[in-house]
């Protein structure tokens, strides 16, 4: 979980009062943070939401006790909408169509009006940080850079460049390097170059007197990129790859800087090609769409009749405006916030704005005794069941990257589920299958006396249109073996052993077309006519890219259907 540092001085400011630790315990959970620690005038805070990036800063965890202590919440008045722009007065940044190879979006807005003192640069480089490393994946998909506007000659222009040929001094260093030569010497470069190194073109971001500003995701300049306490004209300029994620980011920067006594001045970015937005998108941009929900949704969910007055109030002490109309509540999403996928968020709200405290604990009126679900006892028989030929089960995560379930499997992608804004790339996949997660530990276990034999009875997730939801959710079995002699004789004879023990019939059918097995040494399980699996030797290609050498076999099946048929 996030985790942020702030000097009691900024942030007691920010909140107009000084608590105590004990205070700030008690008050916390509202923003969904905790105190980690308190040492001389640091206060260590740790924050136990990640869909909540505007927590994630001493100005966002200000707002947010502010608003449920009842204190009006401040105007943001420099957003544009689709409507209405606000005139940029010149402050343009014209995004290059070469870009589009490597990094397609960059936007900015810029500040003024206040002398950054040494706690607030602090408490904006921290957000720069926490906002490009969790919910930027690492700079991955959200690149940060503040700049000394008066410094600047509109507009600014942001393009791909030669590596080899664009150089400047970045921070930090006081000699020239090519974006190339950064990658390789710069501390940064080091760092964060491979995400562009690979690119036939380098992300560039230069004023209209090709003055440079950085090279993003990487470096700052050391002219125009050195903020220093006392500057008080501020650029802030965001690359990445998705337009919504960035307008979000730079929405939260502007509301803290804001909050912090800057006055936000907009700037028109350009753009080559058109987005969801349009050709030009005058930044800060409020984008949100408004929510509902119904009363008698928040009754269900939260078990409490509220009344409308009640819920507003509760969603005002939360920071957000709503009205109540003929039995649903409607509510404008705060510019800072983009996290109200489902009424039920709304609910989640309604329900820390109404305080947990105010919900009196209700003892069961039902009395049930628990018994094992069907899917749960045939799970269990088939665990016995693999123990007593000689397995040894396996506990896996349900998430993972694209490259062990599709890359290394040659699975189709359209099959898979994928997390819209995962916060690494390790989780982004909803695993489809249990075979990369046996061939993952397989991939380890070279040292370990052979034959491996491995399962585990988990559950997978698959696209599927006949689902309402659009997606399905099974319980499977999948079990491996790795050995010199094994082979599809030895995978047959296990499954007809495991169909035995279950005591149902099965046939076998050829299966074609599935890179994971040696095409003819693979077959699918059927019962009824009905496909409920597969099995066979794993491909050496696909044993290669997991870097086992020991011949593999594997088998999969969809104990649900079993149980159906």
């Amino acid at each position: 979980m996030p985790k942020i540092e702030t000097t009691g001085k900024h942030f007691y400011r920010l909140l107009g009062k000084t608590l105590s630790d004990a205070e700030l315990e008690a008050i916390f959970p509202v923003a969904k943070a905790e105190l980690d620690g308190h040492e001389d005038d640091v206060l260590k805070i740790e924050l136990n939401d990640t869909n909540r990036p505007d927590l994630w800063s001493a100005a966002g965890l200000a707002r947010q006790l502010k608003a449920y202590w009842g204190i009006e919440a401040p105007l943001y008045d420099f957003f544009s909408t689709s409507e209405e722009a606000f005139d940029h007065e010149g402050r343009v940044l014209i995004v290059d169509v070469s870009a589009k190879e490597v990094r397609p979006y960059s936007i900015g807005f810029a500040a003024r009006g206040h002398k950054v003192d040494e706690d607030e640069l602090e408490a904006l480089i921290q957000s720069q940080e926490k906002l490009c490393s969790n919910f930027g994946r690492k700079r991955k998909t959200i690149a940060m850079g503040i700049y000394r506007s008066d410094l600047i000659t509109y507009p600014v222009h942001y393009r791909g460049a030669d590596p080899d040929a664009t150089k400047f001094i970045p921070l930090g260093m006081d000699q020239e390097l090519t974006l190339r030569q950064i990658c390789t010497e710069h501390p940064k470069g080091r760092e964060y170059g491979p995400i562009v190194s690979d690119c036939a073109v380098f992300p560039y971001l230069h004023d209209d007197n090709n003055e440079t500003l950085s090279f993003p995701p990487v470096i700052n300049s050391a002219r125009i990129g050195a903020v220093e306490v006392g500057d008080e004209h501020l650029f802030l300029e965001l690359s990445g790859m998705d337009l919504k994620d960035l307008l979000l980011a730079a929405a939260i920067m502007a509301c803290d800087m804001s909050d912090m006594g800057f006055e936000i001045l907009p700037v028109q970015v350009q753009f080559p090609e058109e987005t969801e937005f349009g050709t030009k998108i005058t930044v800060p941009y409020y984008f949100q769409d408004p929510i509902s929900c119904s009363l008698a949704q928040i009754h269900k969910t939260l078990g409490e009749c509220m009344s409308g007055e009640q819920a507003v109030s509760a969603l005002k002490r939360m920071g957000i405006y709503a009205i109540e109309s003929e039995g649903s509540i409607y509510a404008t999403v705060p510019e800072y916030r983009n996290d109200f996928l489902h009424p039920v968020d709304v609910i989640e709200d309604v329900m820390i704005g109404y305080g947990l405290g105010n919900f009196a604990p209700e003892m069961p009126q039902d009395f049930t005794v628990g018994r094992l679900s069907k899917a749960e006892e045939m799970g269990r028989k088939v665990k016995d069941l693999m123990v007593g030929l000689g397995f040894q089960e396996m506990m896996y995560n349900y998430l993972g990257s694209k490259k062990e379930y599709v890359d290394n499997m040659a699975f189709p992608q359209e099959k898979c589920i994928f997390i819209a804004n995962p916060m690494s790339e390790n989780y982004e996949v909803v695993r489809p299958s249990i075979i990369p997660s046996l061939l993952e530990s397989e991939s380890v276990s070279a040292h370990a006396p052979f034959p491996h034999k491995i399962f585990e009875v988990g559950k997978v997730a698959l696209i599927d249109s006949s689902d309402n939801s659009g997606t399905t959710t099974r319980n499977n079995l999948g079990f491996l073996a790795s050995d010199s002699v094994m082979g599809y004789n030895e995978a047959s004879s296990l499954v007809n052993t495991l169909f035995y023990f279950l005591g149902q019939e099965y046939g076998l059918a050829p299966l074609e077309g599935d890179g994971r097995f040696i095409e003819g040494r693979c077959a699918s399980v059927v019962c009824n006519d009905v496909p409920v699996g597969v099995f066979g030797e794993v491909h050496p290609a696909v044993l290669e890219k997991w870097g086992s050498t020991m011949p593999t076999i594997a088998c999969e099946l969809d104990l649900d259907v079993l149980m159906t048929e």
